[in-house]
């Protein structure tokens, strides 16, 4: 990891799946709780500072009616200014709107979080690299179903699609001089 260095007003928070029903599910390193809490810490420091914060959420397709635990999670308390998408595949971008919304917005990195690790984050970072943006992983703000998966996508995967950080790296980075 080299230093990290973002422009606040161009970076946009993603978090992923962060949803009462996933984040209930068995994971590894890191249980669901432990994630949403550093997320919404995540999301806090990005709002201090002027960035923007993206919730993504998935519902089944073709499904009246979504399973209990299917709306975001009260914790991340969305606020003025946030985005909600909802999405019906693993990534975010794929018929959401989210790349519009993002380049209105002149966003040019996107950070990501989330559960879980290999599948919604992975696949959101990897069409996030497709799309031109600059990809951040908070690697300690994500977990996957099970640790191995988890260990090889921060190990091998990300750094070949974008920058891997720290929580507090992320933080420090958004900071003013």
């Amino acid at each position: 990891m080299t230093t990290l260095a973002l422009e606040r007003r161009t970076t946009a928070l993603v978090l992923i799946d962060l949803m009462p029903r996933i984040i209930a599910l068995d994971t590894a390193p890191l249980s669901g709780p432990e994630v949403l809490k550093r997320c919404v810490a995540l999301a806090k420091a990005t709002r201090s500072v002027g960035g923007l914060v993206v919730n993504v959420r998935v519902e089944r397709p073709g499904v009246d009616v979504q399973p209990e635990g299917s709306g975001f999670a009260p914790e991340l308390d969305p606020q003025p200014g946030d985005v909600e998408i909802v999405k019906h595949t693993v990534g975010a971008f794929h018929q959401t709107g989210l790349d519009d919304v993002l380049r209105a917005r002149g966003i040019r990195t996107v950070v990501l979080a989330g559960i879980a690790t290999n599948f919604g984050v992975e696949s959101t970072g990897r069409i996030a690299d497709e799309h031109g943006y600059d990809t951040v992983y908070v690697t300690d703000a994500m977990t996957g179903l099970h640790a191995h998966a988890h260990e090889f996508a921060v190990s091998y995967i990300f750094p070949r699609f974008g920058t891997t950080c720290t929580g507090t790296q992320y933080v420090a980075a958004l900071s003013p001089e």
